[in-house]
């Protein structure tokens, strides 16, 4: 990792260090931990530096996510939903919109990056929110729910249909007809502020309309995609070495029939199995993140492949995790029982399993026809 990058990871793991657990159990974020890893660029370290980020590479970008999904999956989930919204903004906003908005993102404030509908997850054509523009200013209408971060945020990305295509708009949490409401008693990644946000008839200049207005919704969607699942396949790296890091510790020191649990083949069979989810894991988002910097031209289904591979090593390796350590971890926010809710969420966002498999299918039927 860069310099940059290592004193980003031990900044946000410092942070989180002894806090995770509180965070969980009370469901909430110090707001003052989030304005200083976004006013130090830690929040979407990708940014480039003439904006205030640190212009990590996503290789870089990722390990930090690691690190800090490995402290706090509630604070990564933060980092991941700022981290599209800041891509977004890079990758579609014109001059003037990034010099607006990137400096904001890297300053202590915060964003989110709104996807989901109640009748619209995985299938955005299904959007009923609409973004209409009238001369110099456009009109936002619609709700969103599951916006990660949007409890925290000033500052949201909202996918909208536009005509016959779709677009995206800049919207301030504070703008008249916004409202954001907190998903009560989430399964997991309790702490990271996820939201229903209403848009009642919501007016804001023209220029918060970013680029490619028009367009269809799968060109517009598919890169802010991309970057959440390498941000999201990162992140299971970071549950996984939480799991393992407590497995080996527990299985060390407890013993049972006269000897320690690690020296059980069945529990060492549990400790293998983590060790080859988190190192194959680790490998598919290496490869994605060198894909994505390289712009290679698989580097979309590099990221879904990551992102289902980690998803699923990290679902079952949480679950390893909580049968070793038993009623030790049992508590509700004790490292493993958090791990085990986190990952689940995991297997959902940003692609369910069974989309994932689709769009591999669709890949393995190009490649191997």
């Amino acid at each position: 990792m860069s310099e940059a990058g290592e004193q980003a990871a031990v900044l946000a793991t410092g942070l989180a260090e002894g806090h995770a657990e509180q965070w969980d159990h009370s469901a909430e974020l110090p707001r003052e931990v989030i304005r200083e890893l976004g006013a130090k660029g830690v929040l979407c370290a990708d940014v480039p530096e003439q904006f205030g980020g640190l212009g990590l590479s996503s290789l870089d970008n990722g390990r930090l996510i690691a690190a800090t999904g490995e402290a706090c999956s509630s604070l990564r989930s933060v980092m991941t939903s700022q981290g599209i919204a800041a891509w977004t903004v890079s990758r579609f906003g014109s001059a003037q919109q990034r010099a607006e908005f990137l400096p904001r993102l890297t300053s202590g404030e915060s964003a989110g990056v709104a996807f989901s509908e109640p009748g619209a997850g995985s299938d955005l054509s299904a959007m009923t929110t609409e973004i209409t523009r009238e001369g110099d200013s456009i009109t936002v209408r619609g709700e969103k729910t599951w916006v990660t971060g949007a409890y925290y945020a000033s500052l949201l990305v909202v996918f909208g249909r536009f005509g016959n295509g779709a677009a995206m708009a800049v919207v301030p949490t504070d703008a008249p007809g916004v409202s954001v409401e907190r998903v009560p008693d989430p399964l997991g990644c309790r702490a990271a502020g996820h939201s229903t946000v209403r848009l009642d008839g919501v007016r804001l200049p023209a220029t918060h309309l970013l680029g490619g207005a028009g367009l269809p919704v799968t060109m517009l969607a598919t890169s802010p995609l991309t970057h959440g699942r390498i941000s999201v396949a990162w992140g299971c790296v970071g549950i996984m070495r939480a799991c393992l890091r407590a497995v080996v510790r527990h299985s060390a020191q407890r013993e049972s029939f006269g000897s320690p649990l690690s020296e059980h083949q069945l529990i060492r069979r549990h400790i293998a199995e983590l060790h080859a989810g988190e190192r194959t894991s680790a490998l598919a988002c290496e490869r994605a993140s060198e894909d994505w910097d390289a712009q290679r031209p698989r580097h979309t289904t590099a990221a879904v492949l990551a992102k289902h591979v980690a998803a699923g090593h990290a679902a079952r390796g949480a679950a390893s995790a909580v049968q070793v350590l038993a009623s030790a971890g049992a508590r509700s926010s004790h490292v493993v029982a958090r791990a085990y809710r986190d990952a689940k969420l995991m297997e959902v966002i940003e692609g369910s399993n069974e989309i994932s498999q689709l769009l591999l299918a669709d890949e393995a039927l190009t490649v191997w026809a």
